[in-house]
C-alpha cells in the first residue's frame, strides 16, 4: 500500500513544480514525528480523568479536551487529528480518502498484518496526507469495549447520541491519526 501511495504521488509532485519538497520520506517522517506527543497527551488526559473520576470523567474529558489537544498539536503547516470508521464524535468523521485508508487498514489487519506498522500517505487535493493506524488498547476498553457499564453507557448515549464506537476488542483497529498539510501552488 505504501509503495502504491508513493507512486500515486509522483505525477502530482511533478506537476507541482519546485515548491514541493522533493523528498517524500521527509514529509512522512515529519508527519509521523508529530504523532507521539499528540498520542501521549491524549492518553495522559484520559488516564488522569480515569483516576480522578472513573470512566464517566474520562468521557467528559475526551469530549471537552480532545479537540483542544488536537489544535495544540497542529503546528503550521500541519493539521493533526483522529478519525475512525465507527465514530463517537461526529466532528472526527473521515473524508473519502481517510475512509479508504481505514478500510484498507481493516483488511490488512484481517489478513494478519500488525496494526502498529500500518500507515499511508498520498497527495490529495493539493495536500500531503498521512495516516497511522490506532489499535484498541486496554485503557480504551472501558468506554469503547464490549462490556461497558450501564451508567457509563447511558452517559455516552447522552453526550454522543449517535455513538458507533463501542464493541471493540483489545488490539482491534480503533481508528487512525490523520495529518495534513497544504503543498505549495505550482509555479506558473
Amino acid at each position: 500500500m505504501r509503495l502504491i501511495a508513493i507512486l500515486g504521488l509522483l505525477p502530482a509532485l511533478a506537476a507541482a513544480g519546485a515548491g514541493v519538497p522533493a523528498d517524500l520520506d521527509s514529509l512522512e517522517h515529519e508527519a509521523a514525528g508529530l504523532i507521539p506527543a499528540f498520542q501521549q497527551q491524549l492518553l495522559q488526559t484520559v488516564q488522569t480523568a480515569l483516576k480522578a473520576g472513573g470512566p464517566e470523567q474520562a468521557v467528559q474529558a475526551c469530549q471537552q479536551l480532545a479537540p483542544g489537544i488536537a489544535a495544540a498539536h497542529s503546528r503550521s503547516p500541519w493539521t493533526v487529528g483522529r478519525t475512525a470508521l465507527r465514530l463517537r464524535n461526529p466532528d472526527n468523521r473521515a473524508d473519502a480518502w481517510e475512509r479508504q485508508v481505514l478500510e484498507d487498514f481493516a483488511r490488512r489487519q484481517q489478513a494478519g498484518e500488525d496494526l502498529a506498522q500500518m500507515s499511508a500517505s498520498a497527495v490529495v487535493a493539493g495536500e500531503y496526507r498521512y495516516m497511522k493506524a490506532i489499535a484498541t488498547g486496554e485503557p480504551c476498553l472501558a468506554c469503547h469495549g464490549q462490556a461497558i457499564e450501564p451508567e457509563l453507557a447511558a452517559l455516552i448515549e447522552q453526550r454522543y447520541p449517535n455513538d458507533q464506537a463501542q464493541g471493540f476488542r483489545l488490539g482491534e483497529l480503533r481508528g487512525a491519526f490523520t495529518l495534513r498539510r497544504p503543498l505549495p501552488e505550482p509555479a506558473p
